[in-house]
Order: C-alpha cells, then sequence, then structure tokens
C-alpha cells in the first residue's frame, strides 16, 4: 500500500500509490461504451507557471506525484490539445492545496475562439468530477479566483469521454503480415509488434520518420488500435488506414507526451492500418511491444496484392559466444569514492557487483560529487570483455569510457561516450583484461555518480556462480493457497494462514489497528474489515489489517482476492504485497511493495494499482489508475481484482480484464531496476485516512466494512 512517507514497520509499511505511466481507463472488448481519459500525455499550455519543476504536462501526465502551478495572480488558465475534436462528458479536477475557489471550464475547435461551458466553485482542495458534456479540441480551466495566496494548482486535470466500439470487436491484427521502414536490429522486426508477445518489440532505425503497417488481409470494420509503447516512443505521429497499400487515408493525428499505453478510436473499412511517426521522442529510434488493431469482417471485396516493401540492411548488433557468463559478480570492487552516511547507507562499489538489484555505490557525499570519477573490478584472472551492463540510479553519467587492463595501471579504452541516458544501458564491447574500469567524466546533475548494477560479461576470468532462481514459470491452474473466510460469524481469521497486525498506521492515518476485533467472518463466507469510531491506541478509530507473513510466502503466481470496498471520505481499503526480505531488516522500499487495489472511499469509481522500489516509490510508484467500463463505482458490488506475476513482468486484472501490465524490461529502461524476483505476502487492511485520502469528516460512516470473500493465490 504505496506510501508518501518512507518510514516503515516491520508491522506495516503503507505507502502512497500515484499513477506513474498510466492507463487512465481501460477498454473492455464489448460492445458497450467505455470512459476513457482522453487528455492524459496531450499537449497542454498554460498562462504561466509557478517554475521549472511544475510545468502544464504534469496535469495531464497521469502521475498524481507531479502537479502544476500558476504564477501567483488570478486569471491564470491551463488548457490541453486532444489532438483532434473530441466529445467528453466529464472533467475531473484533482486540486493541490492551492486551489481556485472560483473558476470557468472552456471549449473551442480551433485555440482561438472560446465557448464557456461552466463556471465553477470550489470551497477546499477536495478533489471534484464535473458532469460536463461537451465537444472541441481544446478544453481550458480558467482559475478566476485564487483560494489562497499562492497561485492555483493542479495534481490532475483529465477530461474524460466515452467511445462505443461495434458489436463484437475481435483482435484482427495478431499474427498477420506485418512491414516496416527499418528495423534496428534482426532481433526487433516489425511482426515482433503483431505477435501477442508482450516480451517482444520492433524498434525502428534512428532517423525520422518511420512507419509500421500490417496487413489485415481482408477489408475490416475498426473499431480502435491499442499501442503499447516502448521506452523509445513517437511524440508525433499519424494512424492511417488503407485499402490496398497505396493510398492513405489519416484516421488519427496524435502528439504525445510519455510512453503510457494508448487506445485510439478508428471507424471505417480497411484493409491495411498504419502507424507513421514524424518525430521520436528520444535519441533512439522508435519501438512497439504491440500494435494491436481491433475490428470485425468487412465487405468482401477480393483481396489486395500487398505492394512489395523494401526494408533497409539491418545491422545485428555483436552476439556474446555461448560461454559468455557474468564475471563480475562478487569481485572485489574499488572506486575513486563511496558515500556511507543517512542518505545512503554503505553504498561502497561491492554493491554494484552483488547482483542485487535494490543495492547500489554511489560516490561520496560532497566531496566525491565532482568530476571525474571511476570504479573498477578485478575479474582475478584475465578475461574477454564482451558485454557491460549498466543499470543507473538516477545520479548518472553522461560521459564515460569503459577500460580494461591487465595490471591495474594502464588502460585501454574499448568504449566511450559522451551521451549516456542513464537507466539500463547495454553496451556490446570487445576487449581482454583483469580488471574493468568505468572511467566517468561527466555528471548528469549536480550530484554524484550511482549504479544498482556495474555487471561485466565474457568468457575466462574466475568467475562465481551469481544466485540463479530454480523457480518453474508459473502456469496459473494450481491452486496453492487459499482462504475462503467460510468459518463462524464471529470468529478470526485462521491463524495457520494469517498474523493479525496490531499497531498505529503511517502516512498520517489516524486509526488504530487492533489485535482482535476488527477482523471477523461473517458466517456467510466473507471476512469483514470493519472500521469503527472508538477510541484504542491514542486513536479515535479503529479498524483491521492482517498478512500471510511467515505463514504463506512465494515467488510469482496469480493472486487474486474478491472484494467489496466501503465507500466515504477517509476510508483506504488495500490490498497488496510486501517483500519478505523486510521481515529480516532490509527497509522500504529496498524490499519491494506490490500494491493489487487500492481504492480511496472519496472517489470509488477509481482503482490503483502500482510498484515500489528504491528508484520509483511514494508518490513516484509506478502504476495506474483505471474504472469500470461502466463508469459505476466499485463500492456497488464484489470486484475481483488480480496479479500475474512472473520473471517478465506483473499483469494487473480488474473482473479479468486486463488493465495495466507492468513489464521488467520497460521498468529498467524507464524508470530503475526490478527488486520483485524474490519471495513476498499478502496484506489485506482498511485505512481511515491518511495523507492520500484526506481526513475523515462530518460525512464519513460510522462503522463500515470491506468486505473479503476469499484470496488465491495460483502457481
Amino acid at each position: 500500500m504505496g506510501g508518501r512517507s518512507a518510514g516503515r514497520t516491520a508491522i506495516a509499511a503503507l505507502a502512497v500509490l500515484a499513477v506513474a505511466l498510466g492507463l487512465a481507463a481501460v477498454h473492455a472488448d464489448q460492445a458497450h461504451a467505455a470512459t476513457v481519459v482522453l487528455s492524459q500525455g496531450k499537449t497542454t499550455t498554460a498562462s504561466s507557471v509557478e517554475s521549472a519543476a511544475t510545468p502544464a504536462s504534469s496535469a495531464t501526465d497521469g502521475n498524481a506525484g507531479t502537479r502544476w502551478s500558476s504564477s501567483f495572480a488570478d486569471n491564470q488558465w491551463i488548457q490541453v490539445d486532444l489532438g483532434s475534436t473530441q466529445t467528453f462528458t466529464e472533467i475531473d479536477l484533482t486540486w493541490e492545496a492551492a486551489y481556485a475557489s472560483a473558476y470557468t471550464i472552456a471549449v473551442s475547435d480551433n485555440g482561438s475562439t472560446w465557448n464557456t461551458l461552466s463556471n465553477g466553485t470550489a470551497t477546499s482542495p477536495a478533489k471534484q468530477a464535473l458532469a460536463i458534456n461537451g465537444s472541441g479540441r481544446y478544453v481550458r480551466l480558467t482559475g478566476t479566483t485564487r483560494a489562497t495566496g499562492y497561485g492555483i494548482s493542479l495534481f490532475e486535470f483529465q477530461v474524460l469521454g466515452s467511445t462505443t466500439p461495434p458489436a463484437n470487436p475481435t483482435l484482427v491484427s495478431k499474427g498477420k503480415p506485418t512491414t516496416a521502414s527499418s528495423s534496428e536490429s534482426a532481433a526487433t522486426p516489425a511482426s515482433s509488434a503483431t505477435d501477442g508477445d508482450l516480451g517482444t518489440r520492433w524498434s525502428s532505425a534512428f532517423a525520422d520518420p518511420q512507419w509500421l503497417q500490417v496487413d489485415l488481409g481482408s477489408p475490416t470494420t475498426l473499431s480502435r488500435v491499442d499501442l503499447t509503447w516502448e521506452a523509445a516512443y513517437a511524440s508525433k505521429y499519424t494512424i492511417q488506414t488503407s485499402t490496398d497499400g497505396t493510398t492513405w487515408n489519416t484516421a488519427s493525428t496524435q502528439s504525445i507526451t510519455s510512453n503510457a499505453k494508448q487506445s485510439i478510436a478508428l471507424s471505417g473499412v480497411a484493409r491495411y492500418v498504419r502507424l507513421n511517426a514524424t518525430a521520436r521522442a528520444t535519441g533512439y529510434g522508435v519501438s512497439l511491444w504491440e500494435f494491436e488493431v481491433f475490428g470485425s469482417a468487412g465487405s468482401t471485396t477480393p483481396p489486395v496484392t500487398t505492394p512489395p516493401v523494401t526494408t533497409p540492411p539491418v545491422t545485428t548488433p555483436p552476439v556474446d559466444p555461448g560461454t559468455s557468463v557474468l564475471l563480475s559478480y562478487k569481485k572485489p570492487g574499488t572506486a575513486s569514492s563511496s558515500q556511507d552516511d543517512g542518505t545512503c547507507y554503505q553504498c561502497t562499489p561491492d554493491k554494484a557487483l552483488d547482483a542485487d538489484a535494490a543495492s547500489r555505490w554511489a560516490s561520496a557525499n560532497p566531496a566525491g560529487w565532482v568530476d571525474p570519477g571511476w570504479i573498477q573490478v578485478d575479474l582475478a584472472a584475465t578475461a574477454h570483455i564482451t558485454k557491460v551492463v549498466l543499470q543507473w540510479d538516477p545520479a548518472y553519467a553522461t560521459g564515460y569510457q569503459i577500460q580494461v587492463s591487465p595490471n591495474g595501471t594502464t588502460w585501454n579504452t574499448i568504449y566511450t561516450t559522451t551521451t549516456g541516458k542513464g537507466l539500463k544501458e547495454t553496451l556490446n564491447v570487445t576487449g581482454d583484461g583483469r580488471y574493468v574500469r568505468l572511467n566517468l567524466t561527466k555528471r548528469s546533475s549536480a550530484y554524484g555518480y550511482s549504479l544498482y548494477g556495474f555487471d561485466v560479461y565474457g568468457t575466462g576470468g574466475q568467475p562465481v556462480q551469481p544466485p540463479t532462481s530454480n523457480i518453474p514459470a508459473p502456469n496459473f491452474t494450481r491452486l496453492a493457497f487459499a482462504d475462503e473466510f467460510n468459518g463462524a460469524a464471529g470468529s478470526g481469521p485462521d491463524t495457520s494462514k494469517w498474523t493479525v497486525d496490531a499497531g498505529t498506521g503511517q502516512n498520517g492515518e489516524q486509526q488504530y489497528y487492533t489485535p482482535s476485533g476488527n477482523l471477523n467472518m461473517d458466517g456467510q463466507g466473507h471476512l469483514v474489515i470493519q472500521a469503527r469510531k472508538e477510541a484504542a491506541g491514542g486513536a479515535q478509530y479503529t479498524s483491521g489489517r492482517m498478512n500471510t507473513s511467515n505463514k504463506y510466502m512465494f515467488t510469482y503466481g496469480r493472486v487474486e482476492a474478491r472484494i467489496k470496498v466501503p465507500t466515504g471520505q477517509g476510508y483506504w481499503p488495500a490490498f497488496w504485497m510486501m517483500g519478505a526480505d523486510f521481515l529480516t531488516g532490509r527497509p522500504w522500499p529496498y524490499n519491494g511493495e506490490v500494491d493489487i487495489m487500492e481504492v480511496l472511499g472519496k472517489d470509488t469509481t477509481t482503482s490503483y494499482s502500482t510498484l515500489h522500489a528504491p528508484a520509483y516509490n511514494g508518490a513516484g510508484g509506478y502504476g495506474g489508475s483505471y474504472k469500470l467500463p461502466s463508469g459505476a463505482p466499485l463500492s456497488n458490488d464484489y470486484h475481483v481484482w488480480a496479479a500475474e506475476w512472473d520473471a517478465s513482468g506483473i499483469r494487473y486484472y480488474l473482473d479479468n480484464q486486463l488493465v495495466f501490465t507492468a513489464d521488467k524490461a520497460t521498468v529498467e529502461s524507464t524508470r530503475g531496476p526490478w527488486i520483485y524476483d524474490h519471495d513476498f505476502y499478502v496484506i489485506l487492511n482498511l485505512a481511515v485516512g491518511g495523507d492520500w485520502p484526506g481526513p475523515v469528516d462530518a460525512t464519513t460512516p460510522f462503522p463500515s466494512s470491506m468486505l473479503v470473500d476469499y484470496v488465491r493465490v495460483y502457481r
């Protein structure tokens, strides 16, 4: 349960989930309207900004931990370009403390002539969901009166609408012939974007423009296209359709600012669908994990012969010999300096060589925050080096060299760059030596240098076998753990499966978790976690929390629970997991946290799923928000939340519909180390108040309950 504060206890580590690279809306493949966030990732501008840290784009990035704030004056505005004329039904305003007490909402087709749709007011920074029906390309909020002496500020400015797909739309592109303007290498062909495998991808050459197209085989009635971007996304592109593969019609024009998954409505009949990328967001090419076209059978026009496509020659990067292994694990490391203080405890060179994704080396603070610097490893014997993998902390180097030496004194440079990009860098190199050094010449920021991993691969040396996982890949069919909560009415949790947590909560929570009384069976097959207005443990409210620590802990599987959440200001129900090494002293967030479900009682239409790690945690966690296709409150009925977790990533589901994917390779290349390949345990709780949901108020109903029908783990 993700948190803004870093303080954690072994009883519970509650954390605030944020929407980082999110799915703000999810399309179900059913013939009914689905609510979508139209504004996320779209071009956003404002009359002013308080500072470079609070740009307009932060209000439409899907991240509840970032915000836009204006200068300290009235009549400030923020507007979003939806890319094309869209019909919307709702506008959600997630205010920061500096809210607008009076404002207007206006719409425009051209960004110049505006039509006012609503005159709004607010008496607190509570989130507002405004039922506003309109149509246009641009939507603007103008704050006419500030509520404070500061400017006005929004964590999120969301424009929501509905799309109605044709009856029974199906995925029509999977496995169909797919071609592209280019491929980065033989390992990233065009066909990888339509193979239905989220572990493979297409990536282009490092140039503009680039295109990818799929031949559906026959004319098809189109409903939408889903784009699952890799980190190297296109900031500007069009979706084009064609009946013959020669004459193209532009169906949608897009301008985006993140690699969040997109779902774009299409209409009409076509055989070919093309992504035409006109501007890259990074120095790399453009890359897609999946390019999915949905629709239904169209006319019976005879098949059209696919025009020939000439693909430029592809240069395949060097491939490690079959005997190449990790040589640097547990080998002696030295560095120009090391940090060891409250900010980075024992961040010594060996931490970059221990194959532990949560530990790191950092140069000394502050004496080591200078250029140049270095870290090196002694492989114990001469080796042939074929690859170096760097997993950076945000304090990375833009300029550096990879050097080898036979004696640790005379160095030969085998790789050099002045455009290092941080995060995860895999470098195919060739060199021979006993010592390998990363020579750091230019910092990316005012901080020093820091690495989670400095991994050297090759042949020779004196390698030590790194830790390996013998855990079989889960098939999600064998029931390994279950509690159906069929105990007698009034009985407590099964102590062979659950540990009841007692104590105060973190993150500003207002309740005391009691050792008994707030977690009981109802005699009808449900666990009742009840929040009450009663004094205990120095708090004015009580509730319940329990976990499977030391009772059932596991790596990989499908973890699911059927839950009915409560409604009311301040309620914060959660179904989540903590890394088991937390129990043996590793602090949060280094142990890892997996939030499967969090819902705020003040807005039960939205659920959140997220991950927390050293490089992304608290309000900056990696996750997504989503709603039911109907937009109905989740508190109206029971729903099944699930996470399917394996070595490739974690896929989140609501009522068996995929709502968010945390892909390991994507997280490593866009946010930081993946730290979830070890044992975790399950937690259920109902918090009362807190930094994220806010305090209870006079409208909060007491008592109120979170009902759990079952918890199951499949392996």
